[in-house]
């Protein structure tokens, strides 16, 4: 059974350079690092994981166009986040979508090592968010 979002990895043939853009996008230093082969951040509500892979490690190809696994990470606003993605060298891959009408719109970008970046205005997530901060809890299923 999926029980939620625990960890997603990017590559990156320059680790150190990932490094310092995805410590300028975040705000925050990597909390774990194997030197030349691996960084990993926590970042968001639920301290999720994402990690940067040097990419000699990859088991696929990470070189031949856009790579990574795609995992929208919400967002407060999606044209600020989406700004500032391509401020930092990012490239749109995908414009905002809406799906639905209801507030559902994803986006992404592809990252300055070639990695897909999802983002997403998503009312459930802070829906949830709220509930949990409230106290309430949840059983499978819902």
């Amino acid at each position: 059974m999926l029980r939620g979002f625990t960890t997603v990895s990017y590559f990156a043939d320059d680790l150190d350079a990932a490094r310092a853009w995805y410590t300028e996008l975040l705000g925050i230093e990597p909390y774990y690092h194997v030197p030349g082969g691996y960084i990993e951040f926590r970042i968001g509500d639920y301290q999720h994981e994402l990690g940067i892979i040097n990419s000699a490690y990859a088991r696929h190809d990470v070189k031949n166009g856009p790579a990574g696994h795609v995992i929208h990470w919400a967002v407060d606003d999606l044209d600020a986040t989406l700004e500032r993605l391509q401020a930092l060298g990012a490239r749109l891959h995908e414009p905002p979508t809406d799906h639905g009408g209801s507030g559902y719109i994803t986006a992404s970008v592809i990252d300055p090592f070639g990695n897909i970046l999802g983002v997403m205005a998503n009312p459930h997530y802070f829906d949830t968010l709220a509930k949990i901060k409230a106290g309430e809890h949840f059983t499978t299923g819902e």
